[in-house]
């Protein structure tokens, strides 16, 4: 269980997001020298050098988008530019591919970022740059929201790149395309010039998350414990039927794989932030405002409890929580998590997720004056606070990446292990990088005064 310190603020960090932006900057470079426009899309490091894989296309705008981020947290006009130039020349492929959940992951890392520094009045307004950001928003939320499965319950999902019985945990993190595309107006023209709102896709697909890849402790299986996910939900695409959890990248169907929860409570938290700026009336013919936030609620407050709980003292979880090695590693929620073990690896990239996801509901929380909110803050500045010291910071220029001890596809054994290792570490990964910088990007608004950080932009 996280030993969460109830002590630290914000301000604490100050010093330590200076050494992480300068580290940032440094890998930023070397990523964009490494790997140039026109090389495949780099996805986590091997001996400290990124590399390709492929699997599905999902990581190019967080390359570019954390040019965008360090721009956002430094004022250094250089990494606007490459954020700026490397989206017009090679992002455009992602606004309409078809065959990824994925939008949310690279567009609004990209197009997101830049329409929102120009709503902030970072950089300069300008008609037609403001127009070409706006129509590749609208493009990606409703090319996303096509990517449509139906339920027995009459609802829906977005499904995943392997196909329409397919719903991934992952995807309610991506589902901000949908929420930008819907708040500039935007939504999916159907059959017969049908009107399908995007707004309704996205609480459908939230619910449908929440639904079938949560565990809310009510007996649900004989493995129910509050919060627990599964990667992947399988459905009947004859006529919807639910049919059983599964996984990808986790152990197992009815195990936790730690980034798949990560990306619940992040996801289901940030949404949360962005039904707050939508009228009542808005919400009305989904359920209404009451129980649509109820739904996220529940499973943001379930799942990040869950992390809680289920994580080593340190706020950095092992890559699923029933991992068959870690029965050989003692107590090991008793303690620091240990990415050099012998027998299974932590995964940083879900604690960078994962803190964030928990400093959202903190601050949402707060709003409402629920006393249960300094408990969700001060759990995400607890992680927080491991993930910016030595253990996990990249401070060596020969390494390029930012965030080490990153786990892409344990199963697969994708992983680099070091020679004089049983485990992969001491790697990093293009998500967990940029994943990082936001977290660091939000603490340092908050130590400076400046507005809260969200992808829709600042909360009024």
């Amino acid at each position: 269980m996280i030993e969460i310190n109830d002590k630290i603020q914000a301000s604490d960090f100050l010093s330590r997001l200076e050494v992480f932006w300068q580290a940032s900057a440094s890998a930023i470079d070397a990523v964009e020298a490494s790997c140039p426009p026109g090389s495949a899309s780099p996805v986590f490091t091997v001996a400290g050098k990124y590399t390709a894989k492929g699997w599905t296309e999902w990581t190019q705008g967080f390359q570019y988008g954390s040019a965008l981020l360090q721009f956002d947290a430094t004022g250094d006009e250089r990494f606007m530019e490459v954020g700026r130039q490397r989206t017009v020349e090679v992002m455009a492929p992602h606004l309409t591919h078809t065959g990824v959940h994925d939008h949310g992951f690279n567009n609004v890392s990209t197009y997101g970022n830049l329409w929102r520094l120009m709503n902030e009045g970072r950089i300069a307004e300008t008609e037609w740059e403001r127009n070409f950001y706006e129509l590749a928003l609208k493009v990606t939320g409703a090319v996303q929201a096509a990517r449509w499965s139906v339920t027995r319950d009459n609802g829906g999902y977005i499904y995943s790149f392997n196909g329409p019985q397919s719903l991934f945990v992952d995807t309610i993190r991506s589902c901000r395309a949908l929420a930008l595309s819907h708040q500039l107006g935007h939504a999916l023209m159907g059959e017969r010039d049908e009107k399908i709102s995007l707004l309704g896709r996205l609480i459908q697909h939230a619910n449908s998350t929440a639904r079938y890849n949560l565990w809310y402790g009510e007996g649900r299986d004989a493995y129910d414990l509050r919060g627990r996910t599964a990667h992947e939900s399988v459905f009947n695409t004859n006529n919807g039927d639910y049919r059983c959890p599964s996984t990808q990248q986790g152990y197992s169907a009815f195990s936790t794989w730690t980034r798949g929860l990560a990306w619940a409570m992040v996801g289901f938290a940030e949404q949360l932030e962005w039904l707050s700026t939508r009228g009542d009336d808005e919400l009305e013919g989904f359920g209404g405002r009451v129980e649509i936030e109820a739904n996220f609620l529940k499973a943001a407050m379930a799942t990040s409890d869950f992390y809680i709980d289920e994580t080593p003292v340190c706020g950095v979880p092992y890559w699923d929580t029933g991992a068959p090695g870690l029965a050989k590693l003692g107590s090991f929620l008793d303690r620091p998590a240990e990415p050099f073990n012998d027998f299974e690896p932590v995964d940083s990239s879900a604690a960078a997720i994962a803190a964030q996801g928990l400093l959202r509901l903190g601050s949402f929380l707060t709003a409402r004056g629920e006393p249960s909110a300094k408990r969700y803050w001060q759990a995400g500045l607890t992680v927080a606070n491991t993930l910016l010291g030595e253990l996990y910071l990249s401070t060596d220029n020969k390494h390029e990446g930012l965030l080490l001890h990153s786990v892409y596809h344990r199963p697969n054994g994708w992983d680099y292990i070091p020679p004089d290792q049983k485990v992969p570490c001491g790697e990093s990964s293009m998500w967990g990088d940029y994943h990082m910088r936001e977290l660091a990007l939000m603490i340092g608004r908050e130590a400076n005064g400046q507005p809260y950080y969200t992808f829709f932009g600042p909360i009024q």
